[in-house]
């Protein structure tokens, strides 16, 4: 099947105004069910509620963030940020709602680091100054708003109800607690609401946050003036400046959300969506699926499948951390790095006897292994309306700062800029200038929620992982290519490469002892993790029958259902 140039598509892309919708040129299937997979059995529960109440896909997606907010405090929340990317099945055309935290106004590109230019341990993890201008409510004011059946209000309910009346502690909750302890001592709000009497909470032990349910109620009422203006801005740059943040009233108000073209591209007859900048995701997609074009992936054996696969991750990764940024305060090339011409010059030195040593790449990063965090979650209602999601506070319970009075807990994504080119953030992504901080920027991410259409299939998918995000969707989008289900493409073993190390970690089980001989030989560093890791969260729509199928990671806690909806 002949190959689509990704350059004619990024052309296409680039020329659209910004805050229009993308047609796909396809006709949305008529369907008999819809579906939801989620990363907590609770927001599941919510978004099928909101589907039962006459809401689409966008007013599920709006509930089922909310939930995740109060659920979820270490991987998602109203103090952070996130990419919904929606397809609209009316119109027939897809969008991006970048809602990604900002810099503050008075953020500048040094202020982590000490008099002699070093790095201040933490300073960028830990407290109010770690956290960037939220991006999630306004995201959903917006998805209400624009996109939505039904009123906000009756949106966010289910998240009020459970923010004041309580959800258990799991064993999973536990864990990120124990991981955070020392850091959610350090403030009295945080430490009063995720902790029990300052330790980690027995399992069964109810998390009641009634301060979150006003926000979110004011949110309900006023919109996202509920939480940008008035009586919760206030609250929040109070307590903030109060802690040695450095918000301002104005960096509130003047916060919005962007909506941005996706990134299409095809491989074999397989189009992908994605997000863009201030998103690294879809460029390094569209980077390592050229590769694996020109290499004839389809054609090698198994041991040149995985080393093919190595060397495309290696070269994306490398290209991601010189040139990637956010488009609308840096020039990012967008159309050079997802070009063929460019996939070409990144496989001119490939031996596919020998792997090429990072070394050999021009430097850029040092990267180390990164934890839990984020989450996912993929709609697909009956009228075809899709909904692919993957929400952050950054580290596991963000900057563990809750706002005074508010209940919101803040992010720590200003982690994920580059304090100071060549040094490592927590997750040991490093970044060129291009991902350096400036007030008012957003700052780069490696979310990349997506959308697949192949062989009369489509898939709905995405994950949390940090660094290692971008390699899980693209063995996601493999085994959707390979014909799998959603249950086998969440629950397939997974293996990274992020340029530097200069090593493939993998999870138990994910290679035969024969395969890691044959790399080895080839000259890889392959490093067995202690624990598998992602959260995937996948749903199948099957344009022959009008049927979805969706699957839940079973790595995580979090739920899948179909259901039919009158």
């Amino acid at each position: 099947m002949r190959r689509r140039s990704l350059l004619a598509v990024f052309f296409f892309v680039v020329l659209l105004p910004a805050c229009s919708w993308q047609s796909t040129h396809t006709p949305p299937p008529a369907l008999h069910d819809a579906a939801i997979a989620t990363a907590h059995p609770l927001a599941t529960q919510a978004g099928v509620q909101i589907l039962q109440q006459g809401g689409n896909a966008f007013d599920a997606a709006v509930a089922v963030t909310a939930v995740l907010a109060v659920v979820e405090p270490y991987s998602s929340g109203l103090g952070g940020g996130g990419f919904w990317l929606l397809h609209k099945a009316r119109d027939n055309t897809q969008v991006m709602i970048d809602g990604r935290e900002k810099a503050p106004l008075a953020a500048h590109r040094d202020m982590y680091l000490d008099a002699d230019g070093e790095v201040i341990p933490r300073a960028s993890v830990d407290g109010p100054l770690s956290a960037g201008i939220p991006g999630v409510p306004a995201a959903m004011a917006h998805l209400a708003r624009h996109y939505g059946r039904l009123p906000l209000k009756q949106s966010l309910q289910p998240a009020i109800t459970l923010a004041r009346n309580g959800f258990a502690v799991d064993e999973h909750y536990r864990r990120m607690a124990q991981f955070r302890q020392s850091v959610l001592q350090n403030w009295e709000d945080g430490e009063a609401i995720f902790l029990q009497d300052g330790e980690v909470p027995d399992v069964g032990y109810i998390i009641r946050q009634p301060d979150l349910a006003n926000t979110l109620e004011q949110i309900a009422n006023q919109g996202a003036d509920g939480f940008y203006k008035g009586e919760i801005a206030g609250k929040l740059v109070r307590s903030v400046r109060e802690n040695g943040g450095i918000w301002t009233l104005q960096d509130l108000a003047q916060y919005s959300i962007v909506e941005r073209l996706p990134l299409q591209f095809s491989y074999n007859g397989m189009r992908v969506t994605s997000v863009t900048p201030p998103s690294s995701g879809g460029v390094a997609l569209a980077q390592i699926f050229n590769m694996l074009a020109l290499g004839n992936y389809d054609k090698l054996n198994a041991v040149d499948k995985k080393h093919l696969l190595i060397e495309a991750m290696r070269r994306a990764y490398r290209d991601r951390a010189e040139y990637l940024g956010d488009s609308d305060v840096v020039d990012v090339p967008v159309i050079e790095l997802a070009s063929m011409a460019h996939a070409r010059q990144l496989l001119a030195n490939l031996d596919m006897q020998r792997a090429t040593p990072s070394a050999d790449l021009p430097p850029v990063a040092v990267d180390k292994l990164d934890g839990p965090d984020t989450t996912h979650f993929s709609i697909v209602d009956k009228q075809g309306n899709r909904v692919a999601a993957t929400l952050s506070i950054n580290y596991p319970f963000g900057s563990c700062f809750v706002a005074e009075g508010t209940g919101v807990l803040l992010n720590d994504e200003m982690d994920d800029f580059s304090s100071k080119p060549g040094s490592p953030n927590v997750y040991g992504l490093v970044g060129a200038e291009a991902n350096a901080i400036a007030p008012g920027k957003r700052m780069l991410s490696s979310m990349s929620p997506s959308f697949a259409e192949y062989n009369n299939r489509i898939a709905v998918l995405g994950t949390p992982g940090g660094s290692r995000i971008i390699t899980m969707v693209l063995l996601g989008l493999l085994q959707f290519y390979d014909g799998a289900d959603a249950t086998t493409i969440v629950n397939a073993p997974r293996m990274h490469h992020q340029y530097l190390p200069d090593k493939v970690f993998y999870e138990p089980g994910a290679l035969p002892p024969e395969r890691i001989a044959a790399l080895q030989q080839k000259g890889h560093v392959l490093q067995q993790l202690d624990s598998t890791y992602g959260n995937m969260q996948v749903v199948v729509m099957d344009r022959n029958t009008g049927r979805l199928n969706a699957a839940s990671d079973k790595r995580g806690v979090g739920s899948a259902q179909v259901l039919t909806v009158e």
